[in-house]
């Protein structure tokens, strides 16, 4: 083993796998004791064979390249619907993990500066540099905090309760400490010491199960509030390629109308998917006042996502109207999706042809306002498609509200594993904010998530589903402080390894 080991080929060989072999510890496999093993193998690769700064970066980026490759490769399917983007598959299949594989080469090659041994300073190390460094990635180049190491543990609830108290970037560190336990075995150290290590680690882990176990049964102890109207959640699954054909709009209203089938007598709230009525503008649904006067009625209000122009300025926008198609409310979407909603220096690509991967070739603008919407007496907060994945961003008032809305369309990446991702990635705002998730896709899972992350409807095929009640909580720690949090965890380790570095060189 020592003398394979040796040999750089190897090494970069046996990362490439074990990148890849951690991916599948997130959804929707969540094999997550996949990572007690891959974590530490690769700390210990570069505490005993890499000694070579160049070296320690080429570790983390294979790794990297490793593990985004086979959790992201869904990302192509958004460029098969367009002949123009098909030849560009090849390069974006390669070119995104090689990117945000950088960051785990950035986070390897900082820790070849802390002369790493085998010690337990080593394991907190390399903790704070792969922690910090997802953490960054979640904010520069507009942020892309997608499949965290924490995300590992979607499908353990008991685990995720914590989360109202610290955040995800803050479990996410600890979450990468703990995986990395077990490369206490080849330190050195007397049997004993090690066995007290681990048994401190495992300690805190079955604090934390027993704590999360706790909160979830008191939880479920707790009445529901019945709503002042019945929310109504439409999953139309219309396949994306008829958006894109431009087909009939009046024949696209009167299906959505037709599938959600309104009460006259009861007060509902219907709440459709992103961007479900494409090839119009918000000012020409007037046009459509007809349809809407002869289906909905004074009890009836309707949420949906569609284009809307404003000073030369394209919006993907969240709008709340009545059976009148008057305007209540308008959310214009904050956080685009680079190349997917606008196109990086614009200007540029267009001269050789490029444009974003949705329709049209002029890019969406992204506004700056998020405000708490209000109908019928129930407040929430709307976020169109990829900004539930921003964590400590939600609520930019900080005043109450009763649920989340999100709306999406998850069609661009077909039946793969991106919209399951997408889904598990919600659910982690809602422990954290402790608030009900409301989500409506056209294309993906359609869900109504408690304050504690338990999935209580859900569906992803043509259909709807009614929420009329929901469980309430005090808002939560993380909801007040955010993610400031995270970097008292920074100062906490930073602290410790000082602390062990001086012992260690004793």
């Amino acid at each position: 083993m020592n003398s394979i080991l040796e040999n750089k080929t190897f090494i970069f060989l046996i990362c490439l796998l074990l990148g890849i072999l951690t991916s599948f510890s997130l959804p929707p496999y969540n094999l997550f004791f996949f990572n007690f093993l891959t974590l530490p193998l690769l700390l210990y690769i570069l505490v005993n064979y890499v000694n070579n700064k160049a070296i320690s970066f080429f570790v983390g980026w294979i790794f990297g390249f490793g593990y985004f490759i086979s959790n992201l490769y869904w990302i192509t399917n958004s460029l098969t619907f367009d002949v123009n983007f098909k030849f560009i598959i090849p390069f974006a299949l390669i070119l995104i993990p090689l990117f945000l594989g950088l960051f785990y080469g950035l986070a390897t090659f900082l820790c070849n500066f802390f002369n790493l041994k085998n010690k337990i300073s080593s394991i907190l190390i390399f903790s704070i540099f792969f922690g910090g460094i997802e953490f960054l990635r979640s904010f520069i180049f507009g942020g892309f905090p997608w499949n965290l190491v924490v995300f590992s543990l979607s499908n353990n609830l008991y685990f995720l309760q914590i989360l109202s108290y610290i955040g995800t970037y803050s479990l996410n560190l600890l979450t990468i400490t703990i995986f990395l336990l077990p490369v206490i075995f080849f330190f050195k150290y007397k049997s004993l010491t090690k066995f007290l290590i681990f048994s401190v680690g495992l300690f805190l882990v079955v604090i934390n199960f027993l704590h999360g176990n706790l909160i979830i049964n008191n939880f479920e102890k707790k009445k529901y509030d019945n709503l002042s109207s019945i929310i109504r959640v439409v999953s139309p699954n219309i396949p994306i390629e008829r958006f894109l054909a431009n087909q009939d709009v009046e024949r696209n209203i009167n299906e959505l109308i037709s599938l959600s089938d309104p009460n006259n007598y009861k007060k509902t709230i219907f709440i459709y998917p992103e961007g479900i009525i494409t090839s119009i503008y918000l000012e020409d649904l007037k046009l459509f006042k007809n349809i809407f006067r002869e289906n909905y009625n004074v009890n009836h209000k309707v949420i949906l996502g569609i284009n809307n122009i404003n000073k030369n300025k394209i919006y993907n926008s969240l709008i709340v109207l009545n059976n009148d198609t008057e305007l209540l409310y308008k959310y214009n979407k904050n956080k685009l999706v680079p190349f997917g909603e606008f196109l990086p220096f614009e200007n540029f690509f267009k001269r050789v042809g490029l444009k974003k991967i949705t329709q049209g070739y002029h890019s969406f603008s992204a506004d700056n306002q998020r405000e708490i919407l209000d109908i019928n007496q129930l407040k929430f907060i709307p976020l169109i498609c990829y900004e539930i994945i921003y964590s400590g961003k939600i609520n930019l008032s900080n005043n109450y509200y009763d649920f989340i809305l999100n709306i999406s369309e998850d069609g661009w990446f077909g039946k793969s594993i991106g919209p399951k991702q997408h889904f598990s990635h919600s659910i982690f705002r809602s422990i954290e904010e402790g608030k009900n998730l409301i989500r409506s896709t056209n294309n993906g899972i359609s869900a109504f998530v408690n304050p504690k992350g338990q999935i209580i409807k859900q569906i992803s095929e043509k259909g709807y589903f009614d929420v009329n009640k929901i469980k309430r909580v005090e808002k939560t720690y993380f909801a007040k402080h955010g993610n400031k949090i995270f970097f008292y965890f920074v100062l906490i380790y930073i602290t410790l390894i000082v602390v062990l570095k001086i012992r260690e060189n004793k």
